[in-house]
């Protein structure tokens, strides 16, 4: 490999001595400039979107996304092209040129498939810094192609090795190995997003069910991904055993717990016990599911706080769960009231103030009981019923209570202190002990 490369770097040491290569040269510092001066006007020519609709503008941005990527390379080879053109016309041979044009060509396409690639997954700083990475090494493999280099690299590559027991590792096993199972994940996860927007729009599944065959699907493309990807770099797959063992112990000594999590997840999900959307009370955690994840549910509360609850807490402990079958909720409103007050009067007005909330629901009616005779008064007790527990309790408790606050004061009825009758018996004996000086 190194003679070629040292072949080659002395035929183009004597080219540079002839006037076609300063040409040559000088039309690539024009391309460079002319593009480094287009890619210029580009991004001070955007402009707003505030006159365009919002689809309209989306698109408009996607495809000026899609032109800045290829704008250099296509800029460069529009130069390359007219000014090969003016030197064969000259009758100049440009070996320089020739090869430049198909290397330009290359990076353009392989920069417009990147991001054509990146479309297809979720949006994430690691993915974009990931594009130019995988974009760059394609393009000096393709490089390599077109000079003639890549099959010394690959034997100087497969010539870095070691012994491995029976097996051969070397660095092009590898690479090769690193860079089958990126393709393959990368493939796996285009169609496991497919299949879950596919999912997402279908009406013949539950919530629960779309998420279920979502997760499914996307670990089992993972998992054939890596094994076709294994198969495909020549890795022996029956040396696998060796590496399920280890994981096998592993999970015993230290991974119980994310694997008991993992289970779990795919239990809730096949029980419908828990759902996105469903309010749900673990422990003092109050709030509604977002989203069910491999290890870990998200629960929101209505503070905006989100909780990551692990699968296996929702297996092993008790979870109300407000809206399992019925998102309608009753809510119990106890009141006192004095013994010098009428219940009968004060049972009415309760029930006259129960809608004073709008979330409160007519059907079922509310109801209104006398529940006991306790110490401090006579103990009654609202009962409503709303259906969007999602919202929030507190807030028809408070409209609620402040309503029967304001109707009772009107009505003359007063809610109690807390009372307690003393009775201090008398004709008690007390004896006195003096003390002697």
């Amino acid at each position: 490999m190194m003679e070629t490369i040292q072949n080659t770097f002395t035929q183009w040491l004597s080219y540079t001595s002839q006037p076609e290569f300063w040409w040559q040269l000088a039309i690539l510092v024009l391309a460079v400039v002319t593009a480094l001066i287009i890619r210029n006007m580009m991004k001070h020519s955007g402009g707003t979107a505030a006159d365009e609709g919002e689809g309209q503008s989306r698109l408009r941005k996607m495809s000026r996304k899609g032109l800045n990527r290829i704008q250099f390379p296509i800029s460069m080879l529009m130069v390359t092209l007219i000014g090969q053109a003016i030197l064969n016309h000259q009758e100049m041979v440009t070996p320089l040129l020739a090869i430049a044009t198909p290397l330009l060509l290359s990076l353009a396409g392989i920069r417009i498939a990147a991001y054509i690639l990146r479309k297809g997954f979720s949006p994430s700083p690691l993915l974009k810094s990931w594009e130019n990475i995988i974009a760059t090494m394609v393009w000096l493999m393709v490089a390599l192609h077109l000079l003639g280099w890549l099959p010394g690299v690959l034997v100087a590559l497969d010539g870095l090795a070691f012994s491995l027991g029976t097996s051969r590792v070397s660095l092009l096993l590898v690479l090769k190995l690193i860079l089958t199972i990126g393709i393959f994940w990368m493939l796996a996860l285009w169609l496991a997003r497919l299949i879950e927007q596919r999912l997402s729009r279908s009406v013949h599944f539950s919530e629960s069910s779309r998420v279920a065959l979502a997760k499914f699907s996307k670990f089992m493309l993972l998992g054939i991904a890596i094994l076709v990807a294994l198969d495909a770099a020549g890795v022996d797959l029956t040396a696998l055993t060796v590496f399920s063992g280890a994981v096998g112990v592993g999970i015993g000594f230290g991974l119980q717990r994310i694997s008991s999590n993992f289970i779990s997840g795919f239990i809730l999900l096949f029980d419908k016990s828990i759902k996105p959307g469903d309010v749900i009370t673990i422990g003092t955690k109050f709030g509604w599911v977002q989203e069910l994840r491999a290890r870990y549910i998200v629960v929101r509360d209505r503070d905006g706080v989100e909780t990551l609850i692990p699968n296996e807490n929702l297996v092993t402990t008790d979870v109300i769960n407000w809206s399992y079958s019925d998102k309608a909720v009753r809510l119990k409103l106890p009141v006192q009231i004095s013994y010098n007050d009428d219940p009968e009067q004060a049972m009415q007005i309760m029930l006259d103030c129960a809608f004073s909330s709008p979330r409160v629901l007519r059907e079922p009616v509310p109801l209104c009981r006398l529940m006991q005779f306790a110490d401090s008064g006579i103990a009654l007790e609202l009962r409503i019923w709303i259906q969007d527990p999602e919202n929030g309790l507190g807030g028809v408790r408070s409209e609620v209570n402040l309503a029967i606050w304001r109707a009772f004061k009107q009505a003359g009825i007063t809610i109690p202190y807390p009372q307690r009758d003393i009775h201090i018996k008398s004709g008690g004996t007390f004896n006195t002990v003096e003390s002697a000086d």
